[in-house]
């Protein structure tokens, strides 16, 4: 069968008559159906289909799920394991935006919040809001970097993530237009093998409230994916990649597989698929592993 609808929900929390309202919804409209395939009980199954458009038969899958909070992707099932991550950092691979998270620090949330928020949902140019952030943090000792990386969260499933793809041998990317202070922490807690990210200026051991040009922006993001593919001789449609907001856009886009991670809406209408209600380890199910496959 050339397709398969994979669902995905929160441990135990997948019932197996979601499954069947979906088998039933799909063979209804004329779908040839294979048996139903969990990767992991109660929280992931595939339903291999055929002889129906993979977009209709999504909207056919969410309408039977009525709602629950499951998460869906249907995906070709030919190339489906993919070779190369790119993955965004904040709000994706970590819990946190950094620069909030230090505007916060020292009380200045309510000038730099807002800022991120415009940027994030494609409201303002990227470089023009990280410079204006940035520059208020002018005259802070680059100490406060690092007091911040050791409070970073990461986001369930991340390190797993990392860890199978690296398993399978897949080549994994962190690549953020948040700071290299912040990637180097993160990318070697989850194993990533490459970090790409932007660089803060520093002098006499304080933030000049610049930033190292040139800027990784959302066009940057496009081209670290592409440079990447090229240097590991991949196709892009052999690439996975993660994102949550429209600084992720062209990334996702470009991707074999773009996923928006608890994505803003100028990022969903672009994702092949939103995951709103599973962790990080959705990737490693839309893509067939089983749980069973999962390193640590």
């Amino acid at each position: 069968m050339d397709h398969v609808v994979t669902l995905i929900a929160a441990p135990a929390a997948l019932e197996r008559a979601l499954v069947d309202r979906v088998e039933a919804a799909l063979a209804a409209a004329g779908a040839r159906v294979g048996a139903a395939d969990w990767l992991a009980e109660g929280e992931a199954c595939d339903l291999p289909f055929d002889g129906l458009d993979p977009l209709r038969a999504g909207a056919l899958a969410r309408n039977a799920l009525e709602g629950a909070p499951v998460d869906l992707g249907v995906v070709a099932r030919a190339g489906r394991r993919k070779r190369l991550l790119v993955a965004d950092m904040e709000s994706t691979i970590i819990a946190e935006e950094m620069l909030d998270e230090l505007a916060a620090r020292l009380g200045i949330a309510a000038q730099v919040a807002p800022i991120t928020a415009q940027a994030m949902n494609g409201e303002l140019d990227f470089a023009e809001a990280l410079r204006a952030r940035v520059g208020l943090l002018a005259g802070q000792p680059a100490s406060l970097l690092e007091e911040m990386a050791a409070g970073l969260t990461l986001n369930p499933g991340a390190r797993t993530l990392v860890q199978t793809l690296r398993a399978q041998g897949v080549v994994t990317a962190l690549v953020s237009g948040g700071f290299t202070c912040f990637t180097e922490p993160v990318g070697a807690a989850c194993g990533f093998d490459r970090r790409q990210a932007n660089r803060l200026v520093i002098e006499d051991g304080r933030l000049t409230g610049e930033v190292a040009a040139p800027i990784l922006d959302r066009a940057a993001k496009r081209q670290a994916l592409e440079a990447l593919a090229a240097e590991t001789g991949l196709e892009l449609e052999a690439s996975c990649a993660v994102g949550d907001g429209a600084n992720d856009l062209d990334l996702i886009s470009a991707a074999g597989l773009g996923v928006g991670y608890r994505p803003k809406a100028a990022l969903r209408r672009a994702a092949d698929v939103a995951v709103d209600h599973g962790d990080l380890t959705a990737l490693l199910y839309l893509q067939g592993y089983r749980k069973a496959e999962f390193k640590d």
